[in-house]
């Protein structure tokens, strides 16, 4: 059935989407000169030969996976929180997801919610018991993502202060550190003003900490 068929249907009365097929589709392309139609013809022709109702699509045009900000991901997961579909369809991982973490913790609310999660290409149904057992390794790599990177920061912190770089913040020149206790300790200027006279050569944070020190320990006005 085209969707033209299917809203005339609507129209004339027929009965909407049963409780349990009503679908999102949610469709995702990373430049404004991408199509999304063999996305939306794979996951229409699927859902068509599962018995699942499309009732809305989501599609971000021109955003990155690895961004925060996706407004029609934001808006399908309001949907799926509002009780407003049952199925989750998708063309890849990598077209949903950001990480293997994002991923773990979207298919948790999903499956939270009561929400199917199907990947057409990625051959997984989280309404399955395969797809069930596919949640579960997912978790265990999404596990084994973070740890690798946890080691591979900490040796590679460990390594560069073997070689004697310094970590961090770089430190604030002892020139520099000399004049701002100076005007803390003769003059009545803020963090602000000191900051400015400075030139910006300290972070306003570090101002602020020399300044603090300096005029805690001047005795108080009589």
């Amino acid at each position: 059935m085209s969707e033209k068929e299917r809203l005339a249907g609507l129209r004339r009365g027929a009965p909407g989407p049963s409780r349990g097929t009503r679908t999102a589709l949610y469709l995702r392309v990373s430049t404004a000169d991408q199509k999304p139609d063999l996305q939306y013809d794979g996951l229409r022709g699927y859902a068509e030969r599962a018995g699942l109702d499309v009732v809305q699509d989501y599609c971000d045009v021109a955003v990155s996976g690895r961004r925060e900000g996706r407004p029609r991901l934001n808006a399908l997961m309001a949907a799926a929180r509002n009780r407003e579909i049952d199925c989750v369809l998708v063309w890849r991982f990598d077209r949903f997801a950001r990480s293997t973490r994002h991923l773990l913790v979207a298919l948790e609310e999903f499956d939270h919610l009561g929400v199917r999660f199907v990947s057409v290409q990625d051959q997984v149904d989280t309404g399955s018991p395969m797809g069930r057992a596919m949640f579960t390794i997912i978790g265990a790599m999404a596990e084994l993502e973070s740890s690798l990177i946890s080691e591979r920061v900490t040796a590679g912190m460990r390594a560069a202060q073997a070689r004697g770089r310094h970590l961090g913040r770089p430190a604030t020149p002892p020139r520099v550190v000399g004049e701002i206790e100076a005007l803390a300790t003769s003059t009545d200027l803020s963090v602000r003003q000191i900051h400015k006279e400075i030139a910006g050569r300290a972070s306003r944070s570090i101002v602020g900490e020399i300044t603090k020190r300096i005029r805690a320990r001047q005795p108080a006005a009589l």
